[in-house]
């Protein structure tokens, strides 16, 4: 490793060691759980020839690189144990050619670098397919497969992904676009990225995006947060409203213009238990009222959610009220704020009401008994359910690496807590929880990739987040990467 370090540094490639102040910095994490990962060194790379150096003089040695685009891995993916830290903060430049619609973007950028472009620019009615937290990163999201606010209008990021170039475990810098032969290594290489391409097959260092015209200039959308008469369990009437109401409204047939997230939230710290919806239009506020008013029989939650929405420009959307409306999440990937944090995630399908009365049911249920369990402790318990279907569900499964097409809700669960001796206690309750809920996701196993569970167990793994594709996405391994140079817990094998 000293031998490495040194030779990076002879060619001027930055490069940090432990008690170094940008070291420090790059590793710090907001999630205890990986409060001890110690890489043997920080690389920040500034271009894709830094990369290939990097790769080149890293598995000569066999020494393991651990890719950190945003730092945003649930499951720990981006944080090294050993060896690099692969940092790629500082390659985060963003282009948009408006005559080709095409936004080019750098591999360590993030959502917020790409909508500065918009704002700074003054671009109305147009955006790239991105996601809802500014601070996640762009590669990462879209090689995950990509939930975003317009996911419904466009499908999931890696469907606006038009051309990739990586740099793979060969040093080499490759160059795959969606107009490749998808029978030819390159073709096969670009299905991958889309959807299963976050560390398993190389370094992506710059992506073209197609930027995506809305219906108009501007968009409505708005936050609220909702704390029903949940009721107590032996007042079956009472409880039995609130359960009406978000039934009908997991199974309602939205239009693919709107996007509503909701959030069941359960914070110790509080008295009372709450559900907040997120939501996205693209269209206009008239448009936006009427199918509130016509698919939302509540009239107390169909009048809050149509005088906290707004109709607003894109770029006051993506400028202002999309930092608001995830201000949580923002806060949580500072690394001022930590504690534990432990995720599991689902794909549910909206089609039979028993089947999203029963998901609701095992909710509430968990709900209730997380506050029994854990009564004077601190933590939380949220279950945020993420809309998606719409045009993400127009393509086959197999069109792409990301498999799970048929889903409307990628639903996943966060428990936290700030305490060593409820790290054990909360991560069996999370246990119980899930295999509660896991029949229900499509096919029994279905999660998804971006809202990885780092419990899965790693013959399960693959089947969960890929499905089907599994067997195409180890075919494409051997292709590119047959010493399996580029390997995490939970990656292609």
């Amino acid at each position: 490793m000293r031998e490495l370090i040194q030779t990076l540094k002879e060619n001027k490639i930055p490069v940090f060691a432990p008690g170094e102040p940008q070291y420090e910095r790059s590793v710090a994490t907001v999630n205890l759980f990986y409060r001890f990962a110690r890489p043997d060194c920080v690389v920040q790379p500034r271009n894709a020839s830094d990369v290939q150096a990097v790769v080149r003089e890293a598995r000569t040695r066999r020494i393991h690189i651990t890719i950190k685009n945003g730092g945003h891995s649930y499951s720990g993916a981006s944080t090294a144990e050993k060896g690099i830290s692969l940092d790629l903060m500082q390659m985060n430049g963003v282009t948009l050619n408006m005559k080709t619609k095409l936004a080019t973007v750098k591999g360590g950028a993030q959502w917020g670098h790409v909508y500065k472009q918009f704002v700074i620019r003054k671009i109305d009615g147009y955006v790239v397919n991105g996601g809802r937290c500014p601070t996640v990163g762009v590669s990462g999201f879209t090689l995950g497969g990509g939930l975003s606010p317009f996911t419904r209008s466009f499908g999931m990021g890696c469907d606006s992904l038009e051309e990739a170039t990586i740099v793979t475990a060969s040093g080499d810098k490759v160059k795959v676009k969606r107009s490749d032969d998808p029978r030819s290594d390159k073709g096969r290489l670009f299905w991958a990225l889309c959807g299963a391409g976050g560390g398993n097959f190389g370094v992506v260092v710059e992506m073209k995006l197609r930027i995506e015209k809305l219906q108009g200039n501007k968009v409505v959308a708005g936050r609220y947060t909702w704390h029903p008469d949940f009721g107590p369990s032996h007042h079956p009437r009472r409880s039995a409203d609130y359960a009406a109401t978000m039934t009908q409204f997991y199974t309602a047939d939205f239009p693919t213009e709107l996007t509503i997230d909701s959030t069941w939230l359960c914070d110790l710290q509080e008295s009372r238990d709450a559900i907040r919806f997120l939501v996205y239009h693209n269209g206009g506020k008239a448009e936006f009222d009427k199918v509130i008013d016509d698919t939302i029989s509540s009239v107390p939650l169909a009048t809050q959610l149509k005088r906290r929405s707004l109709e607003e420009s894109s770029c006051r959307f993506l400028h202002e009220t999309l930092v608001t409306q995830w201000s949580e999440e923002i806060e949580k990937s500072l690394p001022l704020n930590l504690s534990f944090n432990n995720y599991a995630s689902f794909v549910f399908e909206n089609d039979r009401r028993d089947v999203v009365e029963n998901i609701s049911r095992i909710i509430r249920h968990n709900m209730v008994r997380f506050r029994e369990k854990f009564t004077g402790d601190r933590g939380s318990l949220q279950v945020t359910w993420i809309h998606a279907g719409g045009q993400a569900a127009s393509r086959k499964p197999s069109d792409t690496a990301f498999f799970w097409r048929s889903g409307v809700f990628h639903t996943y669960i966060t428990v936290q807590c700030f305490e060593k001796f409820l790290v054990e206690e909360m991560g069996e309750f999370l246990h119980d929880f899930k295999k509660q809920l896991r029949p229900y996701s499509l096919e029994g196993k279905a999660a998804f990739i971006n809202f990885a569970d780092r419990a899965l167990p790693c013959d399960q793994h693959e089947e969960a987040y890929f499905g089907d594709n599994r067997a195409e996405l180890q075919a494409v391994k051997q292709i590119w990467d047959r010493s399996k140079y580029f390997r995490w817990g939970q990656g292609v094998r």
